[in-house]
Order: structure tokens, then sequence, then C-alpha cells
């Protein structure tokens, strides 16, 4: 059964190695292959973000890092990050990890969620965020390149809670 729980400090190097997992094959994440885990560390454990890892038995296989989309006047909008392990992929994880994020941006008094760059070609994601109540709201013509496809577009999508 998996459990979603707050991250810890002994969890990073299990969030790394999905996030490293996740990056090298240049389709979901505009962080290159060769992003170091330090930088990793820096996005995933943001003193200023709330990172939540799902569990089963033991084993992260999924994480979300939720913050303000910007700082100060645009505080009251979440923005979010996901990962799932490669290996757990098609077990339902992101939509438990996108349900309680809103959960928990609502809680944290957010108004409303923005995900500011989804790859288009990323049809589960979309798929999935639009499942959840998200809408695209923009599109950032051939803003992402793709290690396969070159440059394809990505979206800006919206929900209030």
């Amino acid at each position: 059964m998996i459990q979603i729980r707050r991250a810890t400090e002994s969890d990073f190097d299990q969030i790394w190695q999905i996030f490293h997992d996740v990056i090298q094959t240049g389709d979901t994440y505009t962080n290159p292959p060769n992003t170091t885990k330090d930088v990793a560390y820096q996005k995933w454990m943001d003193p200023e973000a709330s990172t939540h890892v799902a569990e089963d038995d033991g084993v992260i296989v999924g994480v979300y890092m939720l913050k303000p989309n910007h700082p100060g006047y645009g505080s009251h909008v979440a923005n979010a990050s996901y990962i799932v392990s490669p290996k757990s992929q098609g077990r339902g994880i992101g939509r438990l990890l996108g349900e309680h994020s809103i959960e928990e941006a609502r809680k944290a008094g957010y108004l409303a969620m923005q995900f500011n760059v989804v790859v288009s070609t990323n049809t589960a994601a979309v798929a999935l965020w639009k499942k959840l109540g998200f809408q695209i709201i923009g599109t950032s013509p051939k803003a992402f390149n793709h290690r396969e496809l070159g440059l394809v577009d990505t979206y800006i999508m919206h929900r209030f809670l």
C-alpha cells in the first residue's frame, strides 16, 4: 500500500535516484541528464518548499514538491513538480501524488495551482492534470528540446483550488 508522507533528509538519496533516472530520458524535464546531485538537492529539498514522498513498503516510488509559483504578490498560487520512478509508472502513483498535493495546497492556503512547463508530448501527464481539474491556459511554442522529437511545445496548466 502506498503511503504519502513528508520527505526527510534521509530520503534524498532515493529521491536523487528517481530524479536521475527520469531526466535521463530527456522527454519530460528541462533538467539535462548531467544535472548534479547538488542541483537536484536544491530543487527537491528546497527549504521554501514542501516535499512529499510516496513510499511502498519502505521504498520511495514517487515525489512531489510544492511551493509558491512566484514570491510576494504571486505567492497565493502554488507550483509543484512531480516524479515517479520509471519502475513504478502505470500504478496510479502520479494521480495519488497529484491529489495529495492539491489537498496540501488547499491546507496551506493557496488559491490556485499552476504548472509552468508541461511538455506537450508527455500525454500521460497532460491527461492526468486535466482529470484533476487543470486546464491548459497557454502554450509556449517549441519551448522544450525533446531528446528524440526535437523542439516541441510546452503548456501552462492551471486550476483554482
